[in-house]
């Protein structure tokens, strides 16, 4: 049994503990596929990441992402959390602005340029309309009517994500999912909030039962996958996003779409618990 430093980092909140906490466990390369998906069932945290010397020689590190349930291919906020552990433990990135993570899903930028970091969210590996018999699934999994739901699009950067955008974020909140209904899908829901109304633009929701995590307390790449489908059209080129309400949480995801239609996703990245993990 080896002792290995670990971190949990808090990410995408607005306060002390108010977003989603994400389990790093550093130089992790010899631990076993076994060994990761235990640690993550016993976190039970949304995932558990392990940092690992990269592959690629164009990343600055490589990291494995589980949840309770499976190992995913990319997810946000573990992707910021991972980069801020990373660099509090004395990474030194190729460039001084930009940490390249890589992952499942290749390499992923993360910018560190202004006072939060941001990932590039990676292309979609599926996107565009909704069949209907996907959108009745979807529906009575969500417990709401055909005509509740405006817009659906596949959002797909990874997690396998699938989005619906609702009348308003009271609609959103309003969200009683029944969990058992779900059959593999993994959902989002998006709603605007009236403007003026507070300092986040729109409320997201996400539910991933198949995972072991009902509902996400805040979710990177849902976001991404949101501001790949509607930031710059529906919604305006850079908004924020409220996530956690609905499960006391004060989630604030900050989305931009820049000139070349690269969509970035920021937020806070707090360390709240170091120490050592005997695995």
């Amino acid at each position: 049994m080896t002792a290995l430093r670990f971190s949990q980092v808090d990410v995408f909140g607005s306060g002390p503990l108010t977003g989603n906490p994400v389990a790093v466990v550093h130089d992790a390369d010899d631990l076993t596929d076994e060994q990761m998906a235990s640690f993550a069932r016993w976190t039970n945290l949304s995932e558990t990441t392990f940092l690992a010397r990269p592959a690629d020689p164009g990343a600055d590190y490589r990291v494995r992402i589980w949840t309770p349930g499976g190992e995913l291919p990319f997810a946000g906020h573990p992707t910021l959390g991972t980069a801020h552990a990373w660099l509090e433990a004395g990474g030194t990135p190729r460039s001084d602005d930009v940490v390249v993570q890589e992952c499942g899903v290749g390499l992923v930028p993360v910018d560190r340029s202004a006072d939060r970091l941001a990932f590039a969210g990676p292309p979609l590996r599926r996107s565009g309309p909704v069949s209907a018999d996907d959108l009745d699934r979807i529906t009575r999994a969500l417990r709401i009517a055909r005509d509740d739901v405006v817009d659906a699009a596949w959002v797909d950067n990874g997690p396998g994500w699938v989005a619906v955008r609702l009348a308003d974020a009271a609609a959103v909140l309003a969200l009683e999912p029944d969990f058992g209904a779900f059959d593999g899908l993994d959902i989002g829901a998006v709603g605007a909030h009236a403007p003026g109304a507070g300092d986040a633009d729109v409320e997201v929701r996400g539910f991933v039962p198949g995972l072991g995590v009902p509902e996400d307390p805040v979710t990177g790449s849902l976001n991404a996958g949101v501001g790949e489908w509607l930031a710059g059209s529906v919604l305006p080129g850079e908004y924020v996003a409220s996530q956690g309400t609905a499960i006391g949480r004060r989630g604030r995801v900050h989305v931009r779409r820049a000139h070349d239609g690269t969509v970035w996703v920021g937020g806070a990245t707090v360390t709240t618990v170091r120490g050592d993990v005997s695995i």
